[in-house]
């Protein structure tokens, strides 16, 4: 895992101003911790910073290749999971490699395979190449959107990078937010693309982008598409659990100590089953993985049931930890620490974002800053609950017969926008939803099926993997990255993720509850109580004083940077969540006062121009 960032353009000198590509790279250290470095040519100039996990000493970049004509140059962040295959194919058509490194394999798959490459690429990525005998630039993004990748216009060319800060850093691109971005923030659609930054586009998940003098042209290389099954559900499961099995597998390889996220839920507890199952298998019986859960030192006494937690996650992940045999820690976290300003200032740098989860995200943040000091790789079920069908709008008759984004229903997001309202009548939030969830049905491939719930499903599975699985991607990726940590989501092999996608439904649903094919699958991986456990969400302090801090940090929020916090808020939503006593502060009343707060910090950290 690593940033990459860069520069093309046909109307300056790149090589002339080394200093536009070093202050772009250096907004990237979190990111990439070990090692960092920059290329420039007449037209373009490269950045990256670089977290060792692979070839230490032979992954270095930008990775630069002489050819008879001109240089071909990358940048790369991710995993290709399949690079020894395509390095045993490639040696075959006669390239020879000087590194062990999967950064290799991509640059000289470029050169054999042009961009079609990515149609051989397994893992995930972003990363783009210099090809200097075209003056072409292009740009990839994996097939989930697992890795970041963001791009603006900028004379003669682009610039791009995993982060929007990176491309602050350029002369030519400045922090501003307007309507639109505003729409794009609040409306909580997620969409990829246009985002709340003001001439910033994110490149899409499965994209290619080309620049080159005729301009700049983006195209998609993968998207889900409909492949009718007729399987057995005996041979839905059997396939399902060899392309787990596989991912698995081929996210196993490190140079770097590796861990497991355990939170005693079916996702996480049959993915470090298989870990632990593939890491015996590779280094004898005795091995053992590490793994990790988070708990708040209150949670035991004060934990309370909400609209997305039912129960204690602790005593399962310990159960699931001693049914694996992990090497287990649960890092408790004290619900003060979750007020210290500092720290939920690094989550809002690091997000870009004033959109998060309050105290779940600061955690989370916390969390990997304790993995971190012992490990450099960590897996995460991510993934599963879109693809395996697992959270409440799959099973829920009225979430399924809503005619919004299910989530909008089942979390009260909508309810957590104090926007102020002569703001709200700008930006028309509800309009802008129901015309966006129209033109989401119309992509949704279906088969030619006539049952009308199968259709539905599909749809709700499209959403979910399109959509919402991106925002909790970006979560993960930035706030494990600003920790220098990596983090394996082996749920969103794309392979798999094909194949679930075109599971008929009743395989889907096959024992009447959610995550039916998961839980076959994953028998004699993990203990009964957890295979039959409800859903139940990243867990939250429940703590009074937590709720009294905040109470007070949302205070002194709505005064911050001259009123301007005020302007954008309704207070006569935030104003009752402030008086009303801490004990009685519901989990989505107090996600306002979250957004509140971190609104504050996000103007004070990006100081963004609102041409609003």
């Amino acid at each position: 895992m690593c940033g990459i960032t860069g520069w093309v353009t046909f109307g300056r000198n790149p090589a002339a101003e080394p200093n536009v590509i070093e202050a772009m790279t250096a907004t990237l250290v979190r990111r990439g911790p070990d090692d960092g470095g920059t290329w420039s040519g007449p037209h373009a100039a490269l950045g990256h910073r670089r977290l060792s996990v692979i070839d230490w000493d032979g992954g270095k970049q930008p990775m630069v290749f002489p050819t008879d004509d001109r240089e071909l140059v990358l940048t790369y962040s991710g995993e290709v999971y399949n690079h020894h295959e395509l390095r045993r194919e490639l040696t075959a058509l006669g390239h020879t490699f000087r590194t062990r490194s999967d950064t290799e394999v991509v640059l000289r798959a470029y050169e054999q395979w042009g961009e079609s490459l990515v149609d051989r690429l397994v893992g995930m990525y972003a990363f783009a190449i210099w090809d200097g005998r075209h003056e072409r630039l292009l740009l990839a993004r994996d097939r989930l959107g697992v890795k970041p990748l963001f791009l603006a216009r900028v004379e003669g060319g682009v610039v791009f990078a995993s982060e929007p800060k990176a491309l602050f850093a350029h002369p030519e691109v400045s922090p501003r937010i307007d309507i639109n971005g505003l729409r794009e923030a609040y409306s909580l659609l997620f969409n990829t693309g246009p985002t709340m930054w003001s001439g910033v586009h994110e490149v899409q998940p499965g994209g290619i982008v080309t620049v080159d003098r005729q301009g700049v042209s983006e195209r998609l290389y993968w998207q889900l598409t409909s492949e009718p099954k007729q399987d057995d559900l005996e041979t839905a499961i059997d396939d399902v659990g060899v392309l787990l099995d596989a991912s698995v597998r081929s996210q196993l390889e490190s140079d770097v100590p590796r861990c497991s996220l355990l939170s005693g839920g079916i996702d996480s507890t049959v993915l470090t089953g298989l870990l632990a199952d593939e890491l015996r298998r590779m280094a004898g019986q005795d091995a053992r993985i590490r793994s990790y859960a988070v708990d708040y030192s209150d949670q035991a006494e004060q934990f309370t049931a909400d609209v997305l937690r039912t129960g204690h996650d602790t005593p399962f992940a310990a159960e699931a930890a001693r049914y694996i045999g992990t090497d287990h820690s649960t890092v408790i976290l004290d619900p003060h620490s979750l007020l210290d300003l500092q720290t939920r200032r690094a989550v809002v740098e690091c997000r870009d974002s004033p959109i998060g989860v309050g105290d779940m995200d600061t955690s989370l943040y916390l969390l990997f800053g304790q993995i971190r000091e012992h490990s450099t790789v960590t897996f995460s079920g991510e993934g599963a609950d879109e693809a395996f069908a697992g959270y409440p709008w799959f099973h829920r008759p009225e979430a399924r017969a809503a005619a919004t984004f299910p989530w909008l229903l089942v979390t009260s997001d909508e309810a957590a926008m104090p926007i102020h309202p002569d703001l709200a009548a700008e930006l028309r939030i509800t309009e802008f939803q129901q015309d966006t969830y129209r033109t989401s049905l119309a992509a949704v491939p279906q088969t030619d099926s006539p049952d009308p719930v199968e259709r539905r499903q599909r749809e709700l599975r499209h959403l979910s993997l399109t959509r919402w699985l991106r925002q909790l991607l970006h979560r993960k990726d930035r706030l494990s990255m600003a920790n220098g940590l990596e983090v394996r989501v082996p749920y969103c092999d794309h392979r798999l993720v094909q194949y679930l996608f075109n599971t008929p439904w009743p395989h889907m649903s096959h024992d009447g509850r959610e995550k039916s094919l998961l839980r076959s699958v994953g028998r004699g991986l993990a203990p009964k109580s957890v295979l039959y456990r409800p859903k139940n969400h990243y867990p939250a302090t429940h703590h009074p004083s937590y709720n009294r801090g905040l109470q007070d940090l949302a205070h002194d929020a709505l005064t911050a940077h001259g009123g301007v916090v005020r302007g954008l808020v309704d207070e006569t939503v935030v104003k009752p969540c402030l008086d009303i006593s801490a004990d009685e502060l519901s989990w989505e009343h107090r996600l306002r006062l979250e957004r509140v707060v971190d609104l504050a910090l996000f103007l004070d950290i990006h100081r963004p121009e609102l041409a609003i």
